[in-house]
């Protein structure tokens, strides 16, 4: 009977590379495009760093620390330790780190340290997009998402709580002071007063620690009540006079709420509601995102759950990173407000923000005919312009043009929680995120943009 042939399968046979790293991949691979638009890229903010600094060993040179950062978050890689694994194990690393190996510690220290001129070569990709007419800004729209922070949400206390866990630790650290002094009378009176004590005890330790951090968390939060208050007082000495429609608005709070929550992992995280409707420890996450190509012009990262509040900052950082303003602003109705629609307008931006929710599922009534009366608010002549043909035509885009981002973000590349903590460092991780989203829309046409990077 014969012998069924297989192919060739030699483990052990002794192979040649090739000589050139260029010749490891495929022509046209993603990294080699990342690492040509690298090297192409101001990166003297990070290099000023090493050039005064003479002691210890020569470090790894920035330009590859770079090149392989940007290519792991486009290739849904975040964790340093995994980075670093990956250079042992996965070509395309290797060939863009020429045979380099830092380990995780080295990329998380260079992440770190240079988080702020990392997330602002967002600016520089997006530059290259609108060389390469990537970039229009004719409809520009506009999301945000709630991203889980590097915390749990069981490890949050409420200020109510904490003033009854205050009371209780105090009681308890008294309870324990008392009954060390009465072991120490006991102890002096048997064996003598200059016999050396035992330590403070480990459970008056840790109630004293706990105590310490609950106090601080309720200064914290107290800080961030006085703030606030001082903020809308502010606001309201601003507001315009006149008579005012509608209830009276509330006194601010100077002391926190009962149900103002403190998290002792991440402090500045916040607990919101997801999309899902689950309350979860989160930061949120913000877009403004281009027709054209799906091109990130604008992103941000806030503690702040709701919507509205981001709509204006977006729009200066749109206008700030590219020198123009969009035509059109495409957003939901979390972002609703009349003076959010008044500013955009007197910014010369035509908004389409409705008033009122809109299912995906849910198509909008025709709008009533005739001239729009002058008398109609904001909001109203809001509803009624989304309601027109030329309204239901244009807003229809929004969810077409920024949701597949986020989705792309998320789902694609996996980024479905923040690994560093602070709002700072969120910030700047978000700006990595956007700025590898960008590559990857920018590597889909990489003829022209290397045409634009070698002219």
């Amino acid at each position: 009977m014969p012998t069924k042939e297989y192919r060739p399968y030699s483990p052990h046979q002794v192979l040649l590379l090739p000589p050139a790293l260029q010749d490891w991949l495929p022509e046209g691979h993603l990294a080699y495009f990342i690492s040509d638009l690298v090297d192409s890229f101001d990166l003297r903010a990070i290099e000023a760093v090493y050039e005064d600094e003479l002691r210890g060993g020569p470090p790894y040179h920035p330009r590859m620390m770079v090149k392989v950062l940007l290519y792991a978050y486009c290739a849904r890689v975040y964790s340093s330790r995994r980075i670093a694994r990956r250079l042992h194990e996965d070509v395309a690393f290797r060939v863009l780190a020429a045979g380099n190996t830092p380990d995780f510690r080295t990329i998380s220290d260079f992440r770190k340290q240079h988080l702020a001129a990392l997330s602002g070569l967002f600016a520089q990709v997006l530059t290259l997009a609108q060389r390469a007419g990537l970039v229009k800004l004719g409809k520009v729209a506009l999301d945000g998402t709630k991203i889980p922070a590097n915390a749990s949400k069981h490890k949050a206390m409420s200020y109510g709580r904490m003033q009854q866990e205050e009371a209780r630790l105090a009681a308890e650290v008294a309870a324990l002071l008392q009954r060390a002094e009465e072991t120490d009378a006991a102890e002096d009176a048997q064996l003598g007063p200059d016999v050396s004590g035992d330590e403070v005890p480990e459970d008056l330790r840790r109630r004293e620690d706990r105590l310490r951090k609950i106090r601080e968390a309720k200064a914290a939060l107290e800080a961030q009540a006085s703030a606030r208050a001082a903020e809308e007082v502010q606001r309201a000495a601003q507001a315009p006079s006149g008579p005012r429609q509608g209830r009276p608005p509330k006194p601010p709070h100077e002391r926190p709420r009962d149900r103002d929550q403190y998290n002792f992992t991440d402090p500045q995280s916040r607990i919101m509601k997801n999309a899902d409707g689950a309350f979860i420890q989160a930061y949120n996450a913000q877009v403004a995102v281009d027709a054209r190509r799906q091109i990130i012009v604008a992103a941000d990262v806030t503690n702040q759950a709701a919507d509205a509040p981001h709509l204006l900052p977006l729009a200066d950082a749109i206008e700030q990173h590219t020198g123009r303003r969009p035509t059109r602003l495409l957003a939901d109705a979390g972002y609703f407000s009349e003076s959010n629609v008044s500013a955009v307008q007197a910014r010369e931006i035509e908004a389409f923000i409705p008033p009122d929710k809109i299912k995906h599922t849910h198509t909008l009534p025709a709008a009533p005919r005739g001239r729009i009366p002058q008398v109609l608010s904001v909001r109203d002549r809001m509803r009624r312009k989304v309601r027109t043909k030329r309204g239901r035509k244009i807003y229809s885009r929004r969810k077409a043009i920024v949701e597949p981002v986020l989705g792309q973000i998320k789902a694609a590349r996996g980024f479905t929680r923040f690994l560093l903590r602070g709002l700072v460092k969120v910030k700047g991780e978000w700006g990595l995120v956007t700025t590898a989203h960008n590559l990857c829309k920018l590597f889909q046409v990489r003829q022209r943009v290397l045409a634009v990077v070698t002219a």
